[in-house]
C-alpha cells in the first residue's frame, strides 16, 4: 500500500508539468477549427442559417447559433486564447450586427482555447468585465496581430478584484487567492 501511494504521488508530480505545457501551445486552425457558439437576437431567427454562414465566412470555423428566446441577445462575448485575431475581429463585427452588441468580455481563463461565445449567458458577472465602445474599436483594429489582440483582450477582460454583493463590495471569488470571508 505504501509503495502504491508513493508511485501515485510521483506519477502525479511527473505528469503535471506535461499537462501544463500542452495547454500553453495553440494548435493551428487548420488542425483545430474555431467554434463560434451562442445566441443571435430573436428578430433574426428566420435568417439563422444565413447568419451562421456569415459568421463562418472567414473559414476554419464551425458555428452553433440559436435565436435568443426574448428580444435582443446578451452583449457578452468570449474569445479563447488561440483564436486568430482576424477570425475574432470578423466574429466581433458580425456579433455587433446580430446580438445586443459587445458590452462585456469574459476572462480567457474560463474559456476553451479555440472557442468564441457570442450573446452568451453562461458566465456570471464576476467572470466578465464591462467594455466601452472605444475599447471594442481598439480590439477591431485590423493592424493588431494575434499576440497584440490577445494582450489587449486580456487587459480589457481582467476581472475586478471587488464585486457587488447585496450592496457591499466583496472580493471576487473567481480570482485565485481571493478571500471569501467578510471582515467586520
Amino acid at each position: 500500500m505504501m509503495i502504491f501511494c508513493m508511485v501515485l504521488g510521483v506519477s502525479s508530480f511527473i505528469l503535471e508539468p506535461v499537462a501544463t505545457q500542452a495547454e500553453t501551445e495553440c494548435q493551428p486552425v487548420e488542425k483545430k477549427k474555431i467554434k463560434v457558439e451562442g445566441y443571435i437576437s430573436k428578430k433574426f431567427r428566420r435568417e439563422r442559417k444565413k447568419i451562421a454562414k456569415e459568421f463562418a465566412a472567414m473559414g476554419d470555423t464551425r458555428t452553433a447559433l440559436r435565436a435568443f428566446p426574448m428580444g435582443k441577445a446578451s452583449d457578452v462575448v468570449a474569445v479563447g486564447r488561440c483564436v486568430p485575431a482576424y477570425i475574432a475581429r470578423h466574429v466581433l463585427t458580425t456579433a455587433i450586427k446580430y446580438t445586443g452588441g459587445v458590452g462585456s468580455l469574459v476572462f480567457q481563463g474560463f474559456l476553451h482555447s479555440h472557442w468564441i461565445g457570442i450573446g452568451t449567458t453562461m458566465f456570471d458577472e464576476p467572470s466578465q468585465r464591462k467594455v466601452t465602445d472605444e475599447q471594442v474599436s481598439q480590439l477591431l483594429n485590423p493592424s493588431l496581430d494575434d499576440k497584440n489582440f490577445h494582450v489587449l483582450y486580456q487587459k480589457f477582460s481582467k476581472q475586478n478584484k471587488l464585486v457587488p454583493f447585496f450592496g457591499l463590495d466583496v472580493p471576487n471569488v473567481k480570482i485565485p487567492g481571493a478571500s471569501t470571508v467578510l471582515s467586520p
